[in-house]
């Protein structure tokens, strides 16, 4: 965690060569979480870990990263990136599978199209997400880490810099606020 911290005071500084540094420190950390935030959509991904680490990682800027202020703020980061890629995917998906623009075919012509429940998932989730943020930024910080980023609730609270049983107790209400929005 210091080695985070003393690079990203190196980047801010502008040292040379400082981003390659952080890609190498926290290349694993980001491999991992993407692992476990593809492991959900079953089936066949089309996006492999390293893609989506590979892919965020340009997002956020990158041999020319931002100004972070410390390592929470550059997961926190990370896992919104992370969740933009996913949820653009997910629209493309959607969009495609509904024809894009394309002249419509007589079903009689075509086997029947088999419906892509992850993407729509994916994308209730987003929309009740963004709903949250609305009523309660720290909760949805909090969902982002956790259903996109796939961090711990330990690894949540330490990134937030609040206590595991806090964590515990956001993460509680989330869930069930979500649930709501997304079944009604």
């Amino acid at each position: 965690m210091r080695d985070v911290t003393l690079v990203l005071e190196a980047m801010q500084q502008g040292e040379a060569g400082a981003a390659d540094r952080l890609m190498q420190i926290v290349y694993d950390e980001l491999h991992a979480l993407a692992v476990a935030r593809l492991a959900g959509e079953g089936g066949n991904p089309t996006l492999q870990p390293t893609e989506l680490v590979h892919e965020a990682w340009l997002r956020l800027g990158g041999d020319h990263q931002a100004p972070w202020r410390n390592r929470a703020h550059f997961f926190s980061a990370a896992a919104e990136a992370m969740r933009r890629i996913l949820i653009d995917r997910a629209r493309r998906r959607r969009r495609l599978r509904r024809g894009s623009g394309q002249r419509p075919l007589c079903l009689d012509e075509v086997d029947e199209p088999v419906a892509d429940a992850d993407a729509e998932h994916l994308l209730a989730v987003d929309d009740a997400l963004e709903r949250l943020a609305v009523e309660d930024a720290e909760r949805a910080e909090l969902v982002k880490l956790r259903y996109f980023a796939g961090l711990t609730l330990e690894e949540t609270a330490k990134v937030l810099g609040i206590s595991e049983s806090t964590a515990k107790r956001r993460w509680t209400f989330a869930r069930a606020w979500l649930f709501r929005e997304i079944r009604s």
